[in-house]
């Protein structure tokens, strides 16, 4: 019975230090803290690190990963942050389109919906938009 009671103290004395040192290391980490991303079915190396703004390079240095070709589905990998930090981008007016862009990567670039830009835009077909193309950014 004693010997029960002096292993709950320990352990609620223990919990108490984690919660009590837990916020300050997190607050530490600034606004580019390291991440974690599980790996999905399809996804390349050089796709996760596009969508977090890292290197494949970085990610296999910061997981271990001797050949980038080689990750599998489930695998958790810890992301880096990137040399600069995410903020949010400037919007312009207006977009022009170039040849060659597609709706999908003008949202992606400005960090928006498709949807966003066809309802500011009135387009009725998301998959035809015009080289010289105006488009607000809403």
């Amino acid at each position: 019975m004693k010997r029960t009671r002096i292993l709950l103290v320990a352990l609620l004395v223990a919990v108490l230090l984690l919660l009590a040192v837990g916020p300050m290391t997190a607050s530490a980490a600034g606004p580019c803290a390291v991440r974690y991303h599980v790996v999905c079915p399809g996804e390349t190396l050089t796709r996760i690190a596009w969508r977090y703004g890292t290197t494949v390079g970085a990610i296999a240095a910061a997981n271990g990963i001797w050949n980038p070709n080689c990750i599998y589905v489930g695998q958790v990998l810890r992301i880096p942050c990137p040399t600069w930090c995410p903020g949010p981008r400037p919007r312009p007016a207006c977009h022009v389109v170039r040849w060659g862009e597609t709706l999908f990567g003008i949202a992606r670039m400005y960090g928006t919906s498709v949807w966003a830009i066809a309802r500011a835009n009135g387009i009725c077909n998301i998959n035809y938009i015009r080289a010289g193309q105006c488009l607000v950014i809403p």
